[in-house]
């Protein structure tokens, strides 16, 4: 990890219309990497498009490597020389009706790779205001966690509802993960009670740095999305956030700070149980 690397959380408040989420995207990239320095980006979940029904992303699916959702972050990433974690973008799934809420992370060349293939699927009623979610009428899960070496440390790939699944986060820490992206949409409902918990949680439990960058405002589909982008260090300390709206959060990741934490503060050598499927 560069001692001067520096990671920032988008956040964004999208709509239907992808070219202006794009355009928004841009700007906002560009504004974490001249105004803040950042050299490791990270999008929010559906980054480019939020429809006014889930079933609208089968119409923007792509094949794999091919897509202007993909050529637009391949360029961000080599014109600005930065590592990006694209949010999700919908790829081609092996049912015909469903895509794969897919975050892909590009180098600074913009060359693609890393794939993490969301597995947790948000499927619930929220009985505060009866509002229904169903994932998996959509969206085909992975079933692979992701852990890739960048010029940063070990990152980790996680979308949203996964922040709810621990055991996911303990079988990326087994293969050295450091850094954990979370791309992001949770609701206004759900992000009041748990989102800054849950974030923190896994932070401090893993020892690690998570970059949480999340969609934070209202829809026009009628949807209200929490915000409160972040990122937080290996104690579970806020470094920064931002609340509602569209923008950017930018901090250092600190591998000396990450390396003391962990041998000062030896939790995760005392582990004695594991998960057994």
């Amino acid at each position: 990890m560069p001692r001067k690397a520096r990671v920032a959380a988008i956040q964004m408040a999208s709509s239907p219309n992808v070219s202006a989420n794009l355009l928004e995207a841009r700007r906002l990239i560009q504004e974490a990497v001249d105004e803040s320095g950042a050299n490791l980006v990270v999008l929010p979940e559906n980054f480019a498009f939020m429809g006014d029904q889930d079933r609208d992303l089968l119409d923007l699916r792509e094949a794999e490597g091919r897509g202007p959702l993909q050529d637009f972050l391949a360029e961000m990433a080599s014109r600005h020389r930065i590592w990006l974690v694209g949010g999700t973008v919908p790829l081609n799934a092996t049912h015909p009706d469903r895509v794969r809420a897919a975050c892909l992370v590009f180098n600074d060349r913009g060359e693609r790779v890393a794939r993490y293939d969301k597995i947790h699927l948000f499927d619930v009623k929220l009985l505060e205001t009866g509002e229904r979610y169903e994932e998996s009428a959509t969206i085909e899960p992975g079933d692979a966690s992701v852990v890739l070496d960048t010029p940063f440390g070990r990152l980790g790939l996680a979308v949203c509802y996964d922040l709810r699944f621990p055991e996911l986060y303990r079988e990326m820490l087994d293969v050295g993960m450091e850094i954990m992206a979370l791309p992001a949409c949770f609701t206004a409902i759900t992000g009041k009670a748990h989102w800054e918990v849950l974030v923190r949680a896994r932070a401090i439990e893993n020892l690690c740095y998570v970059v949480a960058a999340a969609q934070g405002g209202y829809h026009r589909n009628g949807r209200r999305t929490h915000g409160h982008s972040m990122v937080v260090d290996p104690w579970g300390s806020v470094l920064a956030q931002v609340p509602r709206g569209a923008g950017h959060v930018c901090c250092p990741l600190d591998q000396e700070y990450l390396h003391s934490v962990r041998l000062n503060f030896p939790a995760l050598d005392h582990r004695r149980l594991t998960c057994r499927v």
